[in-house]
Order: C-alpha cells, then sequence, then structure tokens
C-alpha cells in the first residue's frame, strides 16, 4: 500500500497573502515546506496555513485556461488580423477546429490537480485543532466556493465529468484512479450543494478581503451563485424558479452597492495595478504582483518591440509610433479581431471601455492599413526599462452583477433598463443614451453588446453567449465554424468540448462527449 502525501506547490505568488485579512499570514510566516504530511496539517498552524495558501498559488496558474474556455469560441477574435505567425492553441477555439482527434484543454484542462487541492482543505481544516473556529470556518467558506467555480467551469465546458469531493489517500491499483463522468444534473446538484455550503459557513459575513479583493468571500459566493441558477434556469430546466434564484442572489448583492462596491467610474481603474487596493468594482480577482508572479496570459495579444516601430495608433502621417508609447512592450502579436469587429467596437460615440481595454495599431506608412490590434487591459506598468505584467485578473466584478441581474430580468420578463443604463452611463458619460425596456428578446440582445464591450479579454464572452441561449451562440458565432449542422452532426463541433483518445484509453470508465 502506498501512502500519499498531498504535495503543495509554494510559489512565489504566495506574497499575494499580504494586506489580506486576519486569518491569513505572510508567506515569510509560513514554514517553507514542499511537502506537508497530514499529521503536520493537524498540528501546526504554519503547515495549515501554507495548504490553505497553496490553493490561490495554484488557482493562479489557471488563469490562461480560464480565459481560453471563456471567451476564445466566442465572435471576438474570430479570424483577427495580427501581425505575426498564428497562436495557433488559440486559433483551435475561434475557429472551433475541434474533434476526437483535435482536443483543446486536454486531461480536463488539469483542472482535477486544483480540486486535490482544495478537496484537501475541506477534508482537513476540519479536524485541525491548532486553529480558532472562525479561522477554520472561513477558509472552509472559501474552499466550498471556491470548489463549486471549478466545477461550474468544467460542467459549461464538458457537461458530465468525473466527481471528486474527496481527496485519495491511499492507492492499491491503477484501478483505483479510474472514475467515470457524472451527469450533468448531478454535477449542477453538487454546484448548489457547494454553494449553499459556503454561504452557510460565511455566516451572513460580507466582508472583503482588507486591501486587494484576492481570496474567495461571501460576495463571490452570491455572484456564482446568480450565475450558476441563470445557466440552470436557461439551459437545465430549472426554468423560472431559477432565475427567480438567481436574481434574489443578484440582487442582494446590488442592495450592497457602496463605496466599496461599485462601478468604477474610470474604467481603466479597474485594471490599474495601482489601484488594486479596496478597488470597488473588485470582488475577487487573481492577484500578480512584480517580483512574485507576473500575467503571463496574454503574450499573443502585445506586439514585439521590433514590429512596434513600425506601427502607431493614428492613420495619420508622422503619428507617434506603438514603441515611442509603450516602448518596454516586447510579446508578440498572434491573434487580433477582424476588420468588422473593430469596426463594430470602435464607431459611434466614445466608448471608455474600448480605449481602456485595446487599442488598433496601423502602419506608419500610408495608406495606413490596419494590422492588428493591442490588447492594453492587460499592459501591465513598468519597472526601470522592463514592462511588469502586475494586473490582477478579476474573476467577478460588479459590473457583472449588474448585467446579470439585467439578464435575468430580462429572460422573466421584467424591465432590465436599470441595470443596462449603470453600465451605459458609466462607458458613455453624461451624454449615453438610455436603454428602454423592449420585448425579451431585445432586452437580452441589449445585456449581450454591453456585455460584449464591457468584458473583453476577461475569459466571459463565450460562456456568456452559452448561458444565454442556443440560438444566441448561433447568433453571434461565425456559422461556418459552428452551427446548428455541426452540433447535430455526432462529429462535432459542438457547445461542449471533447476528450482525447488517450484520455479515453487510460481509463476504461470514460466515454466520450456526446456529439463527438
Amino acid at each position: 500500500m502506498k501512502q500519499h502525501r498531498f504535495s503543495i506547490l509554494i510559489i512565489l505568488g504566495l506574497g499575494l497573502l499580504t494586506g489580506a485579512t486576519s486569518c491569513k499570514k505572510d508567506l515569510q510566516d509560513v514554514i517553507p515546506q514542499d511537502q506537508i504530511s497530514t499529521s503536520l496539517t493537524l498540528s501546526d498552524p504554519n503547515a495549515a496555513q501554507t495548504l490553505y495558501s497553496g490553493v490561490y498559488a495554484s488557482l493562479r496558474g489557471y488563469n490562461s485556461t480560464l480565459f481560453a474556455l471563456g471567451e476564445m469560441r466566442s465572435e471576438i477574435w474570430t479570424d483577427g488580423l495580427f501581425t505575426e505567425s498564428v497562436d495557433g492553441g488559440l486559433s483551435q477555439y475561434y475557429t472551433h477546429n475541434i474533434s476526437a482527434l483535435n482536443v483543446p484543454a486536454n486531461n480536463w484542462g488539469g483542472f482535477y490537480n486544483l480540486l486535490y487541492q482544495v478537496n484537501n482543505v475541506i477534508n482537513l481544516y476540519p479536524q485541525v485543532s491548532v486553529l480558532s473556529s472562525a479561522v477554520k470556518n472561513q477558509a472552509l467558506a472559501e474552499m466550498y466556493g471556491l470548489r463549486a467555480y471549478i466545477y461550474y467551469t468544467m460542467l459549461r465546458t464538458w457537461g458530465d465529468v468525473p466527481l471528486n469531493t474527496t481527496p485519495i489517500s491511499t492507492i492499491n491499483n491503477a484501478a483505483q484512479t479510474y472514475k467515470a463522468r457524472t451527469k450533468v444534473d448531478s454535477i449542477m446538484l453538487q454546484i448548489k450543494n457547494d454553494i449553499n455550503q459556503s454561504l452557510t459557513l460565511f455566516n451572513g459575513n460580507n466582508a472583503l478581503p482588507a486591501g486587494k479583493r484576492v481570496y474567495w468571500n461571501r460576495l463571490a459566493t452570491l455572484s456564482l451563485k446568480g450565475d450558476v441558477y441563470l445557466w440552470s434556469g436557461t439551459l437545465m430546466g430549472g426554468g423560472t424558479n431559477d432565475l427567480n434564484t438567481a436574481l434574489a442572489a443578484l440582487q442582494e448583492l446590488e442592495g450592497l452597492q457602496s463605496a466599496t462596491l461599485n462601478l468604477d467610474a474610470n474604467y481603466a481603474d479597474i485594471f490599474d495595478p495601482t489601484k488594486k487596493a479596496n478597488n470597488p468594482e473588485i470582488i475577487f480577482a487573481l492577484n500578480y504582483e512584480l517580483n512574485q508572479a507576473q500575467m503571463g496570459t496574454f503574450g499573443s495579444f502585445q506586439v514585439n518591440s521590433i514590429q512596434a516601430t513600425t506601427l502607431s495608433f493614428q492613420q495619420v502621417p508622422n503619428a507617434p509610433t506603438v514603441s515611442s508609447i509603450y516602448p518596454y512592450v516586447n510579446g508578440a502579436n498572434r491573434c487580433g479581431m477582424n476588420q468588422n469587429m473593430i469596426n463594430k467596437l470602435t464607431s459611434g460615440p466614445a466608448d471608455q471601455r474600448i480605449n481602456g481595454s485595446f487599442k488598433v495599431m496601423y502602419s506608419t506608412s500610408a495608406p495606413y492599413a490596419t494590422r492588428g490590434v493591442l490588447l492594453t487591459k492587460w499592459i501591465g506598468s513598468t519597472s526601470g526599462t522592463t514592462q511588469v505584467y502586475n494586473n490582477d485578473y478579476p474573476i467577478y466584478r460588479y459590473a457583472e452583477i449588474l448585467l446579470m441581474a439585467a439578464e435575468a430580468k430580462a429572460k422573466l420578463g421584467q424591465d432590465p433598463s436599470a441595470e443596462i443604463n449603470q453600465i451605459r452611463q458609466r462607458a458613455y458619460g453624461a451624454t449615453y443614451i438610455p436603454y428602454v425596456n423592449s420585448t425579451i428578446d431585445d432586452n437580452i440582445q441589449a445585456v449581450l453588446e454591453e456585455q460584449l464591450r464591457e468584458f473583453i479579454g476577461e475569459g466571459k464572452r463565450w460562456f456568456g453567449l452559452r448561458r444565454a441561449g442556443d440560438k444566441w451562440v448561433f447568433k453571434y458565432v461565425d456559422p461556418k465554424y459552428l452551427s446548428p449542422a455541426t452540433v447535430n452532426s455526432g462529429k462535432g463541433p459542438t457547445f461542449l468540448l471533447p476528450i482525447s483518445m488517450s484520455m479515453l484509453n487510460n481509463d476504461p470508465l470514460l466515454t466520450q462527449t456526446t456529439g463527438y
């Protein structure tokens, strides 16, 4: 019998603990161990803290996966303009070049490694005698919320997935690691149960983490609840009951609107690395800092330093070059927007969300052709002569609460204009054109149009279209890549992802995703 000790990666990024609530410790206060035994966790508060903190350090490593799964199958980046060779991994998503033999996000996107750590905390923390009940309940409330979020991400991506809620402590043979896919209805039930358990353990405590909002909290669980019940109400037969539950959770959050929970007046401030502390729009975000961990997700949405000298942000002679404005940016430009998308987003009244998200790059030579876009939302800051990618990456922020509430109202036949207009007023300023309540479809489309502009690069659009309903996916996504015909072909692509042949060969209990 092989006894397993759970491994915790101690990443420099654990420094995100700085400034957190009193139950959190700075990295320097945590015993530097790369393996923590069960007995040590139960008896040493530092070891228990490291186990808990390791979840957040690991979660940050899934940023690229969360972004790709949540956005790249949408219309935003389809057949875009870019200056270098295509990013093949990203193009697989937006061209929906997906089949049983061409599988993105293999091995369940690696999420079971993260779930293993979450389950360890949930399993062991009730037994830890060296921490107070308040500290343990806070940590457990966060972990149940995070587990629900992870499984919700997997449900939206694969549908049926294996359900693991307890860590494996002993393995006698390979067969013990085999796990069949659990039906999507049961996965959704587990997600909702974890949400309820999280809310119970938070016990009505709406306090947000002091400083950077980089720990799960009750407001994040309420955000997730609204999101989840919108999904189940629309796509899983929950109907009006689930939609009302979603709206109630979201309206509870709206009722907390205050100086500490609100829209930032200046859209760019949401992502400004110097304005993270107590940022009123952020509910929960992944943390990046200089000398800890930097965001590496968006390297293919930047530009290399040589090409930057031949590009500008204006279609006029002698315009400043991109390199003169961003002298230290040195990534690649391998994914972009097509001209129709650029026109859609940049035409009409000035929208601060667009300028705060990306800039169009043009050739410095006549006729100043469009060459691509630079995703400036995640451009970070500079340190000396180095570009530092230290923006935090929001998982939930207040603008999404408003738009999800508007979506729920629209689907219930209610008037969503109040929420839509809060978003529009921030985007366009005092001269914004108020939205007026209309038909259910018009209202949903109005929500989706604001969602498109609000969350560029935040991993929201594909899941947002899916949650709105199948017809909205087909309305916005190019039918040459995804259509009712492909979804019903039996070969894919469908709304869900397949699993690889190697996964099927390695686990005889697994079956292929329906439609592939």
